[in-house]
């Protein structure tokens, strides 16, 4: 057995939301939207399709041929924009499976990916990705099972709607809960439970608290949370690791690593999101190897 089916990694392609921010002002955390992906046991499992998805598909190019699961929380732009732009989808001989939950306007994740390549917004349509493209509605509550993995479901609180995902593997398990907004009274029992006792949370920490109550411009409704409320959800749901995720593009590095400070003072398991960064979940060892220690690198 290679050493590759033995791990469980978490690398982070892109952190941003909303919109693509490149810029001098966010080099160090990205500035691309939402891509992260997971290998489990020798399964890739990706999740989400914003601009991230463009810089791992150019580094997944001297892979070929490739197999792959990619999972969308939603189709808003900055969650699909890089599918367009993912080269190994555009390569006969390799083979992706496609998740998502139909849209409340009963579009199903294939013609919405289709829709977005459609004239007069892209110039070829989805038809020219030579790739075997596999599509898969899911219904969020129910699990998914890619041979011993089990991917978890459930609903989050988002304008459209979105699906948040937990990944179990032997004794290891990793929560992508993104695009999701807290409620003012309670702690949200879905996000809870995709979140209890994981060994990383990334978690959907748009705003600060003062912004999101700001009373100038509040972002009440907006479908997005805060790292205060991400610490609050942690330690609750006994989280070792809490990854805060999706920045606001108005967020530069400065006023993150502000952020990084203050959750880290909150919660000592706190880390900031950024491009590259690898998180490695710890799982029980097989006869032959020693079980890996949960680091982070760059």
């Amino acid at each position: 057995m290679s050493r590759l089916e033995n791990q469980f990694t978490v690398q982070f392609w892109g952190v941003r939301g909303s919109i693509p921010s490149p810029g001098p002002h966010t080099v160090r955390y990205g500035g691309n939207t939402p891509c992260v992906e997971m290998q489990v046991g020798g399964k890739r499992l990706i999740f989400d399709g914003g601009t991230g998805l463009h810089v791992l598909g150019q580094s997944l190019l001297r892979q070929m041929p490739l197999e792959g699961h990619l999972f969308f929380t939603h189709s808003h732009w900055d969650h699909m924009q890089g599918f367009p732009f993912f080269a190994p989808g555009f390569i006969k001989g390799n083979h992706f499976k496609i998740y998502g939950a139909i849209a409340p306007d009963g579009s199903t994740i294939e013609q919405r990916l289709n829709d977005q390549m459609l004239h007069p917004n892209f110039p070829v349509p989805l038809q020219i990705m030579q790739a075997n493209l596999n599509f898969c509605d899911i219904t969020a509550g129910q699990p998914i099972h890619i041979n011993d993995i089990t991917v978890e479901t459930a609903p989050l609180n988002h304008p459209g709607e979105a699906v948040g995902y937990r990944v179990n593997w032997r004794d290891g398990a990793a929560a992508y809960i993104t695009d999701t907004e807290h409620f003012p009274d309670r702690l949200d029992e879905n996000v809870l439970w995709l979140a209890r006792n994981a060994d990383i949370l990334i978690y959907d920490c748009t705003y600060t608290d003062e912004e999101y109550h700001s009373p100038t411009s509040p972002r009440i409704g907006w479908g997005h949370s805060t790292w205060q409320e991400a610490v609050k959800i942690a330690k609750a749901a006994h989280v070792k690791t809490l990854a805060i995720f999706h920045h606001d593009p108005a967020h530069n590095d400065e006023f993150l690593d502000h952020v990084g400070n203050q959750a880290g003072e909150e919660f000592a398991g706190a880390v900031m999101a950024r491009e590259g960064m690898v998180l490695h979940v710890p799982v029980s060892a097989t006869i032959s190897e020693s079980c890996p220690v949960g680091n982070l690198s760059a």
